[in-house]
């Protein structure tokens, strides 16, 4: 997804992705930080805090951001069966209610206390830095306010498909998007 967003942002700013430039998709995720420091690319596409850190050792600069460049879209979802949903509807709410808190959090606390609250899952991430990177995502609005996304920004996600090759016609939000009677 963050290369077809890519792709979809070239476009936008006039740049055909398979004729202007090279997009090199032979690089693991995990090594693309490595890859660009060791002289493979002119730019890498990264997610933070590996971005801030390539920064912060003098190695590279963000010169912007895919989060914001493309649009909003419903990059995260949570899928379940219908039968699951429709048997589990507790547990279906109890989910939906604990992600909600979640962005509520995020929403009504401070840069450094979202950074306090998500250290664990960064152990070689400093707060000042978990707290710079906070401070980046908020700049751009990259966060949703509630956990549920738009037939817009559904019908978005799959244009940088089809652009993209990755998906032939365009299904139809309520084909897919679970909806209580």
């Amino acid at each position: 997804m963050p290369e077809m967003t890519l792709e979809w942002a070239l476009r936008e700013h006039g740049i055909d992705p398979k004729k202007d430039v090279n997009i090199d998709t032979s690089v693991a995720f995990a090594a693309m930080s490595g890859a660009f420091i060791g002289g493979i690319g002119d730019y890498v596409s990264l997610f933070e805090p590996n971005a801030l850190q390539l920064e912060q050792q003098g190695l590279g600069y963000v010169v912007a951001s895919l989060g914001e460049l493309g649009g909003v879209v419903p990059y995260t979802s949570y899928s379940a069966r219908i039968s699951y949903i429709e048997n589990n509807p507790e547990i279906i709410e109890k989910f939906t209610r604990a992600i909600q808190k979640g962005i509520d959090f995020v929403h009504n606390h401070s840069d450094e206390e979202v950074a306090v609250a998500i250290m664990d899952q960064f152990p070689d991430t400093s707060k000042n830095d978990l707290t710079n990177v906070i401070k980046r995502y908020r700049a751009i609005d990259a966060w949703p306010t509630t956990t549920e996304f738009t037939e817009e920004s559904f019908l978005h996600l799959q244009t940088i498909m089809q652009e993209a090759g990755e998906l032939e016609e365009t299904v139809p939000f309520d084909k897919l998007i679970y909806q209580k009677d």
